[in-house]
Formats: C-alpha cells, sequence, structure tokens
C-alpha cells in the first residue's frame, strides 16, 4: 500500500477530478479533506462513506482511504505535519491544551460517521475554506498567523458538531474487557444495559454506541445481551430450585409468560423441554411452576 510523505510542515492543495488519481493509501501526516461539489463514496479505513458538498473529513497517519468519484468532485486538502502545530503552540487558546487538533483527527467516531453542520455553521466553514485556498497564493503559509487561525478556527466548528452529535472529545472509548465486565455485572438489572444508559455510563453518544459495539464484537449489542442472558438462564433451568416466577424477576421478565417466550425464542424449547433434554434423568428436578 501506497505510503505519502510530506516535509513541509503545512500544504494546501485544491483541484477537481473525475476520477480519484490515488489507490488505497496512508500517509506520514494530518490531512483535512474539504469537499466543495460533485459526489461518491469516501473508503476510509474499513467503513464507506457516502460523500457530497459540504462535507468533510479528519484523517491522521494511522488512516487508510481512497475516493471513489460518482460525479466530478473537487477537494481542498490541507496537510500538515506534526511540527505544524507545535511551532505554532504560542498562538494556540488555552482552551486546546486538553484536547490538541492532532487528537480531534485521531478520534474514532470521525472514521465512521460524518459530521454534520447547521447554518450559520455549515456557511462559515465555507467560507473559511475559501479564505485558505485563496491565501495559499503566499508563500509564507506554514509560519503565518492569519493561516493558523483560519484552520484553528475548522477545529471550533468540529468541536460544536461533535458536541451536537454527543460526543465528548475528552473521554477515550472503552476497553473492550471493561464493557463487557459492565454487561455481566448489570445483567440482573435490565434498565443498567439499555443502550442510552450503557452509553452514558462510558460517555460514549447513543447513535454510536450499537456501531461500535457490532465492530468490536462482530454480533449486534442486543444479540450479545440476549445470548448472555440465555445462557445464565439456561443455567438456572438446569440447576433447578428456583421457580420460573423468580428466575424471570430475577432477569427483569414481566413474568412467567414472558420468560418462557423469550427462552422458546432464543433455543426453540420451553423450560420443561430444555431440562428434559439436556438433565440426565436421574439428576433431574421438575421445574417449579
Amino acid at each position: 500500500m501506497t505510503r505519502l510523505k510530506q516535509f513541509e510542515p503545512l500544504a494546501i492543495h485544491d483541484f477537481e477530478e473525475a476520477e480519484f488519481h490515488l489507490p488505497v493509501h496512508s500517509h506520514t501526516y494530518y490531512e483535512i479533506i474539504y469537499i466543495h461539489n460533485g459526489c461518491g463514496i469516501h473508503h476510509l479505513n474499513n467503513n464507506q462513506l457516502p460523500y457530497k458538498e459540504g462535507d468533510i473529513f479528519l484523517l491522521s497517519p494511522e488512516d487508510e482511504h481512497y475516493f471513489e468519484i460518482e460525479k466530478s468532485t473537487r477537494f481542498t486538502y490541507i496537510k500538515f505535519t506534526d511540527d505544524y502545530f507545535s511551532n505554532n503552540n504560542y498562538l494556540a487558546p488555552t482552551a486546546w491544551t486538553h484536547m490538541r487538533p492532532e487528537a480531534v483527527m485521531q478520534h474514532k467516531l470521525l472514521k465512521e460517521m460524518k459530521l454534520q453542520f447547521n447554518e450559520p455553521c455549515r456557511s462559515i466553514l465555507k467560507n473559511t475554506i475559501d479564505n485558505i485556498v485563496a491565501y495559499n497564493c503566499r508563500k509564507d503559509v506554514g509560519s503565518s498567523a492569519i493561516m493558523f487561525f483560519q484552520i484553528l478556527s475548522i477545529f471550533g466548528l468540529v468541536r460544536e458538531g461533535l458536541v451536537k452529535m454527543d460526543v465528548h472529545l475528552n473521554n477515550s472509548l472503552p476497553d473492550k474487557e471493561k464493557l463487557l465486565s459492565y454487561i455481566h455485572q448489570h445483567i440482573y438489572e435490565p434498565h443498567t444495559v439499555q443502550v442510552k444508559q450503557i452509553a452514558a455510563h462510558f460517555n460514549i453518544a447513543p447513535n454510536y454506541f450499537s456501531a461500535y459495539f457490532k465492530r468490536n464484537f462482530d454480533m449486534s449489542y442486543k444479540e450479545y445481551l440476549n445470548n448472555y442472558r440465555t445462557r445464565l438462564i439456561e443455567k438456572r433451568f438446569t440447576n433447578g430450585g428456583l421457580t420460573l416466577k423468580q428466575i424471570a424477576s430475577e432477569f427483569g421478565f414481566t413474568d412467567e409468560s414472558h420468560l418462557s417466550k423469550f427462552f422458546k425464542k432464543k433455543t426453540e424449547q420451553n423450560p420443561s423441554s430444555y431440562r428434559k433434554n439436556n438433565v440426565p434423568a436421574n439428576d433431574r428436578v421438575s421445574l417449579p411452576a
């Protein structure tokens, strides 16, 4: 795979083409890509993101991508190295000390979902990109404070867009083991493992949590939750000692009928049939009603 290199701290490229000029590739630098017009598919890592006029993408050196152009597209590429922000750090506002632009560009959500901007942010973003393209005629763009603040304002818009999506930049995504541990500990409290509640616990936007879970566990969150709950119920049935009412209450079902319907849907057996087929006759105890 091609890995593009750049040695200048900042480079601006504005161009239009009907067929993308590069295969899948990565880079040694960071890249902001703005779509002026056209449409197609942005293949970013393992995701396919449809793009159109006004969209913006933020890429870090870890990313791999290319564009599948469906309609001739005008792009603006703003490319900078690690040195660009470190060299201009004295100009940056104190608000950025806890979340540098480079860290924003590494945010995993930005590789899986497009930022959505409402007015006037959408127009401000377009005007800012136009200003950057116009100012690129200067030879000192890499050290220009004017250019630096124009680029910094893009990150201000990105942050606002992420806040509207209920994404907190200063919070990292949960470790897989911690996530599963939380589910296993709270499986008997149905309200705490609802998407809205577990997403809030781990500071993930609810509309992103399901996609995050499926990507990491190769199944939907609901499927995992139901499979795990079913395995625990199977143990209750085979061990005996608890009534259907007690088991239903333990797992948050409304009543015994609700539990039986859930179990039959998952295993194609009702509780009594399951015990008959999975517990030796000598060890079998009638399941209390």
